[in-house]
């Protein structure tokens, strides 16, 4: 069965902004703001699935993105 979802991961990075990494692809990109890192994400999934063959990769012709973001608690 082919897979209908790419999973990403948001996480905060040292330096202020977030970095997002996708589980089932080689995708890593970062933004400054969670829009910002959002749409790098996208840019990034698309340029990274363009011209492949994503049943072949075990995807569905069109994959949707579901993010998981990560904060630390407030008192940490």
């Amino acid at each position: 069965m082919l897979r209908s979802v790419v999973h990403a991961r948001v996480t905060p990075d040292a330096e202020g902004g977030y970095v997002a990494t996708c589980e089932e692809i080689a995708v890593v990109t970062q933004g400054e703001t969670l829009d910002e890192v959002i749409a790098n994400l996208r840019e990034a999934v698309a340029l990274h699935l363009e011209g492949e063959d994503l049943a072949a990769l075990g995807f569905v012709p069109e994959p949707t993105i579901l993010v998981t973001l990560e904060l630390a608690p407030a008192h940490a």
